[in-house]
């Protein structure tokens, strides 16, 4: 499949294709009206075809400008379909391995470019990580972005943003699929903790300790980590238990940063009242537009426009006299409960998974052109279909309506001012997935220092369905976290205070900012990753 070949500027492209919302209203042989829209035939031809995660992932990025023909491994991707927990074995056959692709300046404007699609193995049992890379041939790699995708999502999911980063010169761009999701290894998820507190410890370090040991092994002192979504839920918590690696911290519409005093609670809000519901019942072309083509920008109690003012009013909304929410249904409870995800609906489901993931991708990608919308269904249900694993992770995390059982507004200060572990402690994850995971309070008992602030940086949609109050509250309290540290600093802490934090509002854009608005989002990343290396090299003198 040939992918794109202009540029990113709006002016370079000619007429654009039929959108998928319209598509969906033309072709009624294959799409059906409904909250499912995929017709039942359709539905069946892609459940007997079976495409494989690692096919379509190559079709996903082969979309990618001036690549055409990614480098694809197969060493994982292809499981049997089954609604249990998976044990399958990595092939590490190196005819399944893949070729790097470089594409020369004559065919690439912003090149020569490297891509490598490569399996990272880690210790333990079944346990590595798919990675997708770029960097530029013939320059230095003088700074890491890393990229983390959201719940149950992949790296591919990137795709718009690839060829847009790596124009950066002296950077090297990581994407990868977190332990368990993606077309990384899925091996059982088991939490051995047995109160809360260790439970949710358990279930982060499951994510950030394979995070913590593909660094170690790709020999990365210090990088830019983005994580969107549930991806930025994982930032957090790594910056926390391994400080020192990070240059900058970029969060696209985090999920668990505002508290919500009844997510501990038996009172819950009802799915409708949730903000995680409109992922799944949004279009994306309405987010992003109203249907008289002015931008959206009323109505939507997630707005920025109402932000500021939510964020300030939050503290009344956790007060003790705060009124009762009625309970969910119980038998959503009970689903969250058992850690039932909605991908095990969708295995289960057999012929009809096609057809009951269309009714989210369907939403999500209508604001997109017809062949991307239907390489991204079939990328997304061929993720969605294999075995379950890291997706069990998400009951322990966030309680029913996705509000975090442990708020990252009441960590998220701590970022940036954690002790630096000695150099021996910093050689090795603080624990392993297969161990009880200890307090990570407890692991830097000998420390040298302490880290100086780094530059936190949080991008939410402008008709974005996550709390972007939640954002403006972390910012400022991150603000007065720096405040507070500068009173009792010391003047080489002063001189070396490298805090900020800031929220920045992609127009257009709703919860997947890095896709509905790729190119300003392209643009304010360019930004950030420039300012980071005029950084970098301020602090060691080379400017």
């Amino acid at each position: 499949m040939s992918a794109p070949t202009s540029s990113e500027s709006p002016s370079d492209r000619g007429q654009q294709p039929m959108l998928a919302s319209q598509r969906a209203k033309a072709n009624n042989e294959s799409m059906k009206k409904g909250y499912f829209p995929l017709g039942y035939k359709a539905g069946f031809s892609q459940w007997w075809a079976n495409v494989t995660p690692a096919m379509a992932e190559h079709n996903v990025l082969s979309f990618i400008p001036y690549l055409q023909k990614p480098p694809t491994h197969t060493q994982t991707g292809s499981a049997p379909v089954s609604a249990h927990q998976s044990t399958t074995s990595i092939n590490t056959d190196p005819a399944r391995e893949s070729t790097p692709i470089r594409t020369s300046s004559i065919t690439d404007p912003y090149g020569p470019r490297s891509w490598h699609s490569n399996l990272v193995q880690l210790s333990g049992k079944n346990r590595a990580l798919n990675e997708f890379s770029v960097e530029r041939v013939g320059e230095e790699v003088e700074e890491n972005l890393v990229m983390l995708h959201g719940y149950g999502a992949g790296l591919g999911f990137f795709y718009k943003n690839f060829e847009g980063l790596s124009r950066v010169r002296g950077w090297k761009l990581y994407a990868l699929d977190m332990l368990g999701m993606g077309r990384s290894s899925r091996p059982p998820f088991r939490i051995h903790a047995k109160d809360q507190a260790g439970k949710i410890a358990e279930a982060e370090n499951w994510f950030i300790d394979a995070l913590e040991e593909w660094r170690i092994l790709k020999k990365i002192d210090k990088f830019t980590l983005l994580g969107h979504s549930m991806g930025g839920y994982m930032a957090v918590a790594y910056a926390l238990k391994y400080p020192g690696h990070l240059n900058k911290l970029i969060l696209a519409s985090p999920v668990g940063i505002p508290e919500d005093p009844y997510a501990m609670a038996a009172d819950m809000p009802e799915p409708e009242d949730s903000s995680m519901a409109n992922e799944f019942s949004q279009d994306q072309e309405d987010d992003i537009v109203n249907r008289n083509g002015n931008l959206k920008t009323s109505g939507d109690n997630n707005n920025f426009l109402n932000a500021r003012s939510k964020a300030e009013s939050s503290k009344a909304k956790t007060t003790p006299n705060a009124p009762p929410r009625r309970p969910i249904p119980k038998w959503l409870s009970y689903l969250w409960d058992a850690n039932i995800s909605p991908f095990s609906i969708v295995r289960w489901s057999g012929p009809l998974g096609p057809r009951f993931v269309s009714g989210w991708t369907s939403r999500r990608f209508s604001h997109l052109a017809e062949n991307e919308s239907e390489v991204l269904h079939t990328y997304a249900y061929s993720l969605f279909r294999q075995r379950g694993s890291g997706e069990y992770a998400l009951a322990y995390i966030l309680a029913p309506g996705a509000f975090a059982r442990s708020p990252l507004i009441r960590r998220i200060h701590g970022v940036g001012r954690q002790p630096l572990p000695s150099p021996a402690q910093s050689q090795l994850p603080q624990n392993t997935s297969d161990a009880i995971p200890s307090d990570s309070s407890s692991a830097t008992s000998q420390t040298l220092a302490r880290e100086t602030g780094i530059p936190i940086v949080m991008m939410y949609g402008e008709n974005d369905w996550m709390d972007i109050a939640g954002g403006f509250a972390a910012e400022q309290m991150l603000k007065e976290e720096q405040e507070r540290v500068l009173k009792t600093a010391t003047e080489e802490e002063k001189k070396r205070e490298n805090g900020s934090a800031k929220v920045l509002i992609i127009k257009k854009a709703g919860h997947h900012v890095y896709l509905d608005g790729w190119e300003e989002f392209n643009e304010v990343m360019r930004k950030e990753m420039e300012e980071t290396a005029r950084q970098t090299k301020k602090r060691e003198g080379k400017l």
